[in-house]
């Protein structure tokens, strides 16, 4: 039997001062950090002005109003109310009716449009059917991961519902009150490396792990989750700052190995990360190795998500609340804020960020209620880690596509499929129109890069202003004729002929379809192989890029050395992490200003550099500390 959460009072208290009686309220509940309000006269509630919004600035929580249960229509009957009042040019693609949260989720192209000026067609349809639609944006080509991870969240509505209810209980619980108040940060992964990156943020009552990732180029791959003393189930939460792997990659484990709280995150970086790790399972079962979780451990961690919008302030734990912040990093990434015991230390976890334009995201968020201590990253942490200027890593770009595809050479960009591929696609596309690229060359996209731009496409509102309204009056840059998908039996097509730029997964090459197009190009001397990305110690991309030449390959059963005689170049402009002095610069900017740094995300040597340079800047106590450290804030 589920126990009575005793902020439940306070909330009643507060609805009964201001919440007119006419809007006949039945019930209230938490569903995990939410409000959710049952009504028996919704209408009264849109009619009252700017209640639902006062009634959320009282709560400081986010507020769900619904129709009571025993007024909702009839699904089919309800359907056909909904299609008759939105107009067409919608494009519905999907509606649906979550029966245990009362709700119809509709899925279109134009979200606006669904919505309604003033929210006129949402109100409409809880009037005329009883059923609150949660209106998602379709992606503007089609996702089978989008498809497949919002088809399972329906599927599973009713475990959620149970699962919601259980961790607002988690959450809600008493406070310990006690006169050792306490708060430490133990780093288990990722502190002077690149990699793996997880850390533990506990006080007396509360255990919060800030991300779980997996460094795939190690023979120590995972963080030292084993060194925790206690079972997995004794956290209370996560929270994934971003969807790239060596922040995301272990979450299926931890669930496979006994944890069942939610993880936090932004939608966007939810759906990128199950994308992520079904892929990584994919690559696993194609290079016969053995995965540390499976496909129903990607599912299971799925249905615990809870996802929160920039700057929304949520409740993680009865000691901990927690705000996500634009980090400029990828889709979705976030930089972490925590409030800890009622004000009594704030943290902010960085992530990893970018300082800089870029032609994806807004500017990174640098204003923070409190920072008593900043966790920074340092992957271009040292003075000889500066890159090269924007507008000239572009040209570059363009200038290397030119020189080899006009004497007949083909080009291969390893790209993340996540973030870079992206980036590189509107630089090219922009080139296109630009008249500098022309139809001789082909633009071919491979890997998951399309599948991760078509979900770029269903979160415009996470990207840049110029690039939201592309996408919102139908001109993605995504979906251009320009860029040609692939399927695996064209490469040799691809790779026979010339002119094409290939841009491909992996980034690091430590697999994926561009170690095909590699060693089918790579004997040539006009061909190009292009790094436009960070590529870790230990990468096969790393080796090439420091200057392998030979490599052994099996073909038919023999083995034989390939020589590397292809051309091999390096821009650094277009990483989605600050360089040195970006760092230095997102540090001064800072409002306020932390009193303490914790230096991770970085080669030693670069994690060491920083923190000295922080120090010195800006007299801060700045520690560039090692995995297993335990550090007491409070």
């Amino acid at each position: 039997m589920a126990q009575k959460i005793q902020i439940l009072d306070e909330i009643n208290e507060t609805l009964k001062r201001i919440v007119p009686d006419s809007c006949g309220i039945t019930k209230v509940e938490m569903e995990g950090p939410e409000v959710v309000i049952y009504t028996r006269n919704p209408e009264a509630f849109f009619s009252t002005e700017n209640l639902v919004s006062k009634i959320a600035f009282e709560l400081k929580k986010r507020v769900n109003i619904r129709t009571d249960k025993s007024l909702l229509s009839n699904p089919e009957q309800a359907k056909k109310i909904i299609l008759n009042l939105i107009p067409e040019d919608a494009d519905i693609k999907e509606i649906y009716f979550e029966e245990p949260f009362s709700q119809v989720v509709i899925e279109a192209i134009k979200k606006g449009i669904v919505i309604g000026k003033g929210g006129e067609i949402s109100k409409k349809i809880i009037l005329e059917t009883g059923w609150t639609p949660r209106i998602l944006r379709a992606p503007t080509s089609k996702s089978e991961t989008l498809s497949g991870i919002r088809k399972h969240l329906f599927k599973h509505a009713d475990e959620r519902k149970k699962f919601l209810l259980k961790t607002a209980e988690d959450i809600y619980a008493p406070k310990t009150e006690t006169n050792r108040q306490w708060i430490t940060f133990t780093a288990l992964g990722g502190f002077r490396e690149v990699g793996r990156s997880c850390m533990l943020l506990q006080t007396e009552s509360t255990k919060v792990l800030l991300d779980a990732g997996i460094n795939f180029s190690s023979d120590d791959p995972y963080p030292y989750i084993d060194t925790l003393g206690y079972p997995l189930n004794e956290l209370d939460a996560i929270v994934i700052s971003h969807a790239h792997s060596d922040h995301s990659g272990l979450l299926p484990f931890l669930y496979k190995m006994g944890y069942d709280g939610p993880v936090y995150c932004t939608e966007p970086t939810r759906d990128l990360m199950t994308l992520l790790q079904f892929d990584y399972l994919d690559v696993s079962l194609t290079q016969d190795k053995n995965a540390p979780y499976s496909e129903s451990d990607v599912k299971n961690a799925l249905l615990h998500s809870i996802t929160r919008d920039y700057r929304e302030v949520t409740d993680i734990a009865p000691d901990v609340r927690l705000t996500l912040h634009n980090a400029a990093h990828i889709l979705g990434s976030s930089s972490v804020h925590l409030n800890i015991g009622e004000g009594q230390h704030n943290l902010v976890y960085s992530g990893d960020i970018k300082y800089g334009l870029t032609r994806l995201f807004d500017n990174i968020d640098v204003k923070y209620p409190r920072i008593e201590t900043l966790i920074i990253e340092s992957t271009y942490g040292s003075r000889d880690a500066l890159q090269t200027p924007r507008a000239e890593a572009e040209q570059r770009l363009i200038e290397i596509i030119q020189e080899t595809t006009q004497f007949g050479g083909n080009v291969i960009i390893p790209v993340f499929g996540v973030g870079r591929g992206q980036e590189i696609c509107m630089v090219i596309e922009d080139a296109y129109k630009k008249g500098l690229i022309d139809d001789k060359n082909s633009i071919y996209v491979e890997g998951m890069v399309k599948e991760a731009s078509a979900i770029h496409t269903a979160y415009p509102e996470f990207l840049r202003k110029s690039l939201e309204k592309r996408i919102l009056t139908n001109d993605s840059p995504f979906d251009s004729d320009l860029f040609k998908s692939v399927k695996r039996e064209d490469r040799d097509k691809i790779c026979q002929g010339s002119g094409a730029v290939i841009l491909t997964t992996s980034g690091m090459m430590n697999g994926g379809p561009v170690m095909d197009y590699f060693y089918k190009l790579a004997e040539n001397p006009a061909n190009t192989l292009l790094f436009v990305g960070y590529l870790a110690e230990g990468t096969f991309g790393r080796k090439i890029q420091q200057g392998l030449k030979t490599i052994p390959i099996s073909e038919n059963g023999k083995t034989r050395k390939l020589e590397v005689k292809m051309r091999i170049e390096t821009i650094d402009g277009f990483s989605g992490h600050a360089d040195f002095n970006q760092l230095l610069s997102y540090a001064a900017s800072l409002k306020p200003k932390p009193k303490k740094i914790l230096v991770d995300h970085g080669d030693p040597t670069r994690s060491v550099e920083l923190s000295k340079n922080l120090s010195a800047k800006f007299g801060i106590s700045s520690s560039a500390i090692r995995n297993l450290e335990t550090v007491r804030l409070r």
